[in-house]
């Protein structure tokens, strides 16, 4: 399917409806269309990977084609620079985590840019950072944990960060890692025990939050079956 076939039947499924729904949980909406991310899913299971298709509808500024871009990218055509470009123009929570899950993660780039954009200042470049750790701790079956660890200095060390955006980035991925072993769960617990020593508002509620699902009685049941396996 063409561009601007993709395009026209895009802006067929706009909603008003679902616009309300999206500036209610925080989404920008200013370049939106308002359609929801299932109808997104299932548009883009009747299209083949094609990278020049998704780097067009991404450079159309519209947000869901910017989101259909993602689902529609082939990772392994996908460039840093583009990467850079793309996480350099994220302008909502939803937008950086659906690209970082559907795109990012499945790129030769996912670790680097997990270490380097983690470091960075900008609001969802830094969330994109800790998103792809969240997702690679979920879903790169391949990873030992040994690897995964590494995550876990760079999670105490942004523990103080009171953006929003950023902080529930952090604990995301402080509890997926923790949820993908028993010996990376007690690393995690031992690290929300540190992040919640540093008495900030931001890691009080990352370490809270985190601890009560981690050290809860059906995550130790999940993580014994899981290694008994």
């Amino acid at each position: 399917m063409q561009f601007v076939e993709v395009l026209a039947q895009l802006q067929s499924l706009a909603s008003p409806a679902h616009m309300a729904e999206m500036k209610r949980v925080g989404i920008e909406t200013q370049h939106a269309l308002g359609i929801d991310i299932y109808t997104l899913r299932r548009l883009a299971q009747t299209l083949r990977p094609d990278h020049d298709l998704a780097l067009g509808l991404w450079e159309s500024g519209i947000h869901e084609a910017r989101l259909l871009a993602s689902m529609v990218d082939d990772p392994e055509q996908a460039t840093e620079a583009q990467l850079e470009a793309w996480a350099a123009a994220f302008d909502s929570w939803d937008i950086c985590d659906q690209v970082c899950d559907n795109l990012f993660q499945h790129t030769h780039y996912a670790y680097p840019k997990a270490f380097e954009w983690s470091g960075r200042e900008e609001e969802f470049v830094k969330r994109a950072g800790f998103v792809l750790m969240a997702c690679l701790a979920f879903h790169d079956r391949a990873a030992s944990d040994t690897k995964l660890a590494q995550f876990f200095p760079i999670v105490l060390q942004a523990s103080d960060d009171e953006r929003n955006y950023v902080k529930k980035a952090v604990n995301w991925a402080l509890r997926n890692l923790g949820k993908r072993s028993l010996a990376l769960n007690a690393q995690a617990v031992a690290v929300a025990q540190d992040i919640q020593a540093r008495g900030t508002r931001a890691a009080r509620w990352i370490a809270a939050d985190a601890l009560r699902e981690l050290t809860s009685e059906k995550m130790m049941r999940r993580l014994k079956k899981h290694d008994l396996r």
